[in-house]
């Protein structure tokens, strides 16, 4: 008798370590699956006996292994446009849509935040971020048409490719709106900053603006010294900022990549 339960318990022991080791580690029982309809900085592992819809990409029944969002995409989101001239202010989705991760848009020197835009008073991340660099320059723009004057040319001319010779830093504390930048193949990534959502682009680099559907926006400023406004309309690649540029975030990838 007593042999008998040490051989089921034996058994059961065994059954149990074959259990934990087909949970522990997925082999051909999982696919990974990354392609959705909104921008996602991690990866899902899910069963294949679960339900994955192809056509609106949803998972109704998974296992999930591993999950891990990058939060400044709540208040920022990238992705390659497509090539239609209609209405600027339109997302202009590729078909189907290609988002951009943030951390791929701080390869071209974007850097981006996640703040507190209800108490940007009294914010400590802020605080570190203006102290680390140097950015003692503050003041707030508005972008509506109740509250700038020719709003329409004012719009359409913010979307004119430019660059400046100093960083520029915009912090959306209300509304949104669209930076516009370019890859190192120049290809045009849309970048929207919503409430929240802080973003730093280097000097040198071609860049535009424009106000989404919404038509509004509020953006604090930040300039290291005295505030340098100057757009230079693109050519302008004989600027040493742009070379600088130039050397820094694409002939290094190019180079990197040969």
């Amino acid at each position: 008798m007593m042999r008998d339960r040490q051989l089921f318990f034996g058994l059961l022991l065994i059954l149990t370590f074959v259990s934990l080791h087909k949970l522990c580690y997925c082999d051909d029982q999982t696919v990974s699956c990354e392609s959705f309809d909104e921008p996602f900085g991690g990866s899902w592992i899910v069963s294949k006996n679960g339900d994955y819809e192809e056509g609106n990409k949803r998972i109704t029944k998974t296992t999930l292994v591993e999950a891990l969002k990058d939060e400044r995409e709540d208040v920022i989101q990238a992705w390659y446009m497509d090539d239609n001239q209609e209405d600027q202010r339109l997302p202009h989705h590729k078909d189907p849509k290609e988002f951009l991760s943030l951390d791929k848009l701080a390869e071209l020197g974007v850097l981006s935040w996640r703040l507190d835009a209800d108490h940007y008073e009294t914010d400590e991340e802020l605080k570190k971020i203006r102290e680390s660099g140097g950015y003692s320059y503050m003041d707030f723009c508005e972008v509506c048409p109740e509250k700038l004057q020719n709003y329409e040319e004012k719009v359409k001319s913010f979307f004119e490719e430019h660059l400046h010779t100093d960083e520029e830093i915009r912090y959306c504390v209300a509304g949104s709106g669209y930076f516009d930048v370019r890859d190192r193949n120049e290809a045009w990534i849309r970048v929207w900053v919503k409430k929240g959502g802080m973003i730093v682009f280097p000097a040198g680099i071609y860049h535009r603006f424009t106000v989404d559907s919404d038509n509004y926006i509020k953006a604090m400023r930040l300039f290291a010294g005295g505030p340098v406004w100057t757009p230079y309309n693109r050519p302008h690649d004989h600027l040493p900022a742009r070379k600088e540029y130039v050397d820094n975030f694409v002939n290094k990838a190019f180079n990197a990549s040969a």
